[in-house]
């Protein structure tokens, strides 16, 4: 079977990469061709557009920026049609409603179509440990839980829009839970307080999420270079959950703020580095 990897970004890349090292065939695009060299180099074969990579392969795997992306590249006209007995795998970050409209548009099309949007980034990628979640029927995920394997340990979620919805809930908590540290952390600096007997006592107590831990020296450094996750995608997808949750009624005020601090990120020229750059937001330099 050839595999085809549309969008060979930050986890796009990687993911081809570790099919390539399971000696699988594989088939990509970019539009960025620059990109696409070092999966060249590995034995990738490139496709010059969508249409092709899709003619070529059984099964697509997609790692787009958000569902607009999916639509030009995958449903343009020339592509639809192609797509009858093909098995398109998202694994971006997207809502749920528009899953669900993915779905509705590839089976019309005669295709397959499940979600498998995953936690973790490059270093996961990298030791097949990413937390994989699955929205499908249990057929699918039965028939692709082999290929997903090489990512991680798939989970069954439950239907196309289940996963999205988890994924969505889990970026939720990174951006809330950055913001809550950043604010914390700024508290203490600027009172003179002692950031490691903070860190201290808040490690040993239920408050602690280890991506403080994780974030805490960036922030310290301000060094955001190398990100595994960038700001702007983080900003993305909370824009995403708000207007999921706002149609389910559901009190995103708190939320509304987060959005606020990663807008300011951005408009600080942080759109690009490690999300932990919210901080700077947060906390402003003092030489600013």
């Amino acid at each position: 079977m050839k595999i085809g990897l549309i969008g060979t970004g930050l986890m796009g890349q990687p993911m081809a990469m570790r099919l390539l090292a399971a000696n699988q065939s594989v088939i990509v695009y970019n539009r960025t061709v620059a990109k696409l060299e070092p999966l060249k180099a590995a034995g990738a074969e490139i496709a010059d557009s969508p249409l092709a990579l899709i003619q070529a392969a059984e099964c697509i795997i997609l790692m787009l920026t958000d569902a607009s992306a999916i639509q030009s590249v995958l449903l343009s006209s020339e592509c639809r049609s192609a797509l009858a007995e093909r098995t398109i795998i998202q694994m971006g970050t997207i809502a749920p409603t528009d899953s669900r409209n993915l779905h509705t548009e590839i089976v019309t099309a005669g295709g397959n179509y499940l979600e498998s949007p995953v936690l973790g980034s490059i270093p996961q990628v990298e030791s097949g440990t990413l937390q994989v979640m699955v929205g499908s029927t249990p057929h699918e995920f039965q028939q692709w839980s082999g290929l997903l394997r090489h990512f991680g340990e798939p989970m069954y979620i439950g239907e196309v829009g289940t996963a999205a919805a988890v994924k969505l809930g889990l970026n939720q908590l990174i951006a809330s839970l950055t913001s809550a540290f950043s604010l914390s952390l700024g508290f203490i600096q600027r009172q003179g307080g002692d950031v490691e007997k903070f860190m201290e006592i808040l490690r040993e107590s239920a408050l602690y999420a280890p991506t403080f831990d994780k974030k805490l020296q960036r922030m310290l450094d301000r060094n955001y270079s190398n990100p595994n996750f960038p700001t702007k995608h983080l900003l993305k997808d909370t824009r995403l959950f708000l207007q999921e949750a706002e149609t389910l009624q559901l009190n995103i005020s708190a939320l509304e703020g987060v959005r606020e601090i990663l807008e300011k990120a951005q408009q600080l020229g942080l759109a690009d580095v490690d999300y932990s750059a919210l901080f700077d937001a947060v906390s402003p330099r003092e030489d600013s």
